[in-house]
């Protein structure tokens, strides 16, 4: 099954893929990893990502389409997959469809992953990410045994420079602007289901999206 994450940065998204990775063994693929990951390598690509995301607004779409079609050509990819963070406009989703059609594949499911703006930009705001490990925290709801390192591999726990305060209103504007139409765009394929981003439980979370994989099937 192929699918798709949407909904606003800090919604939640990543948590639940990461539980839909485990449960049904599909690779999630996160943009913002991908990018992050060329940042740190210092890449061309990486470096002009970097010039768009510390001023929270979006890679231009050709880069991210051409690096995102690449990744699903890899062999994990096969029996499907979940995409998070990818596309987030109109011309990225077209995009994806035209090289997904030349493949005889297509996106299955869209789940949309809602949450408050202000609930977000708290949980935005408290966020910290193991700088080598990926592994996420927040200093309130979630916070490391080890104040400022990862419970997982013990790196360094930083405050990424997209989750400041005036980046954090910038991203949530782009948002609104630029990738809620894709709300539309999916539900008028028939294939856009809803979960809430702030399910506290994690057992309540594996039942909600129990309940959207089975519409999927």
């Amino acid at each position: 099954m192929n699918i798709i994450m949407l909904g606003a940065p800090g919604a939640g998204k990543g948590t639940i893929a990461s539980q839909m990775k485990e449960k049904y063994n599909l690779p999630h693929i996160s943009s913002g990893d991908i990018f992050r990951a060329n940042i740190k390598e210092n890449t061309e690509l990486g470096k002009l990502a970097k010039s768009y995301i510390d001023k929270g607004t979006l890679v231009p779409d050709d880069v991210t389409i051409n690096m995102m079609v690449d990744r699903l050509c890899k062999d994990d990819c096969k029996n499907g997959f979940i995409l998070d963070g990818f596309p987030r406009t109109i011309v990225q989703a077209d995009g994806l469809n035209e090289a997904l059609n030349k493949s005889n594949t297509k996106i299955d499911l869209a789940i949309l992953v809602e949450g408050d703006d202000d609930q977000i930009a708290e949980r935005l705001s408290g966020r910290r990410v193991c700088e080598k490990c990926g592994a996420t925290y927040h200093i309130v709801s979630m916070p490391p045994k080890v104040d400022g390192v990862c419970d997982k591999c013990g790196a360094t726990l930083i405050h990424r420079k997209d989750d400041t305060a005036d980046v954090i209103k910038d991203r949530l504007k782009t948002y609104h602007e630029q990738t809620k139409p894709l709300i539309d765009y999916y539900n008028e394929k028939g294939i856009l289901k809803t979960i809430s981003g702030f399910i506290k439980s994690k057992e309540e979370m594996i039942d909600a999206i129990d309940k959207i994989i089975s519409f999927g099937n």
